[in-house]
Parts: structure tokens; sequence; C-alpha cells
């Protein structure tokens, strides 16, 4: 299996040529849409469709006129809305659905939709993602980091080094070694998410608890 990477949103638009329709993608938005949508459905909502915009979310809501409304811009929740992109948000709505918009996170679910398979991959379910793409054998494994607005973002990269970890017998590309060097850089997974820019911010907002949420790992 070959083990491969999308470190930065801009490679997005890359992924045609990385033989995707043969990969299991995992995307990672640790904070915080895939940690949110782990949540969600360990909690038994039934079914999240993400959508790139607002504008699409609007259009499925249409469609979809008994699902909730979610996401976020600029980590706040969007006007409107029924509910914003906290994972605490999200333990009481048992067997709902769900139309998700973030920032990144659902934009790069939306750009991995040509994979064999996606998987909304977070820390809480790190050790469920592995069992599953092993029981799947793929030829390509990517772990696609969603990133921060236009950049790079420290959290993806350490949840992309601590999959590659579980892979790191395979057949690695440079953007997976580099996944993994950062995941060996900074031991402790909660201390790499309030160092990270993402964590920065949320901690400045009070939110401490979603940063502490979704360093859990393996627990759903």
């Amino acid at each position: 299996m070959i083990v491969d990477a999308v470190v930065h949103p801009f490679e997005l638009s890359d992924l045609a040529s990385r033989r995707i329709e043969e990969s299991v993608c995992v995307v990672f938005d640790i904070l915080r849409a895939t940690s949110t949508m782990t949540t969600a459905l360990e909690h038994g909502v039934t079914e999240i469709r993400p959508a790139a915009d607002i504008e699409e979310a609007l259009v499925l809501k249409q469609k979809n006129p008994g699902a909730l409304l979610c996401g976020e811009r600029q980590g706040d929740k969007i006007e409107g809305f029924d509910l914003g992109n906290s994972p605490l948000e999200y333990l009481e709505h048992s067997g709902a659905t769900m139309i998700s918009t973030t920032t990144n996170g659902t934009v790069s679910l939306k750009a991995c939709a040509g994979a064999s398979v996606v998987l909304a991959g977070s820390l809480l379910n790190l050790d469920a993602l592995c069992t599953a793409i092993r029981s799947m054998a793929p030829k390509r494994l990517i772990a696609v980091c969603s990133g921060t607005g236009r950049g790079m973002a420290l959290e993806d990269a350490w949840a992309a080094g601590a999959l590659v970890e579980h892979f790191r017998n395979e057949r690695l590309t440079d953007a997976a070694s580099m996944a993994f060097a950062v995941r060996l850089a900074h031991p402790d997974a909660k201390a790499a998410l309030r160092l990270s820019e993402n964590g920065r911010a949320l901690l400045a907002k009070n939110r401490t608890q979603d940063v502490e949420w979704c360093g859990r790992q393996s627990v759903f």
C-alpha cells in the first residue's frame, strides 16, 4: 500500500493526479469539523451531508426541510443556522439529519468525492479508522489535511502523522513522511492542539472544552 498525505489545502485540486479513484481518503479537520462529525455520529445522528458553501447548504435544506443546518465561518455559528461547529453541540440530536458547511472541512470532504472510500477522520476515532482501513486493504491511502483558511494546520498534520504511524511499514511518500515527522516532533496530542493557530484562537474565545474534547484519542 502507498501511504500519501495532502498537507496543504492548495493540494486539493491536485487529488485527481494521485489516482484518487483507487484510494481511501481520510479527511482531517481536527479543530473542528471532522471531530464534530465523529461526535455527532457517535451520539446517534443518522446522516451528515457536507456542503462546500452556504448557498449549497441552503439548497440542500430546501430539499430536506427536516434537516438541521450546521456549520461555521471564522469559527462562529452561521447566522440563521441551527448549530455551529462545536462537538459539544452535537450530543443530543439522535436520529437527526444534518447539513454541514465549514470553512475547510466540508470543502475537503467534497474534494475527495472521487475516491473509492472517504472517511471522516479525527483523533477521537483514530483506532477505528486504522481497523477499517486494514479491512479494506486499499492500494493507496491518502491522509487529507483540511488546513486553516488558505494555510496549513498543525493539528491536521499531527493527526495525519498519527495515522501514518500506524502504517509506517508501508511505502510512504515524502508528504506522508513529513506528516509523521510532525507527529514525532510533538509527542502530546493535546499540547499540539493548544499550540496550533486554531487551538489558540479557540482558547482565546473561551472554547477550551472544544480543544480538550478534540484532543482525546480513540474514544469512539
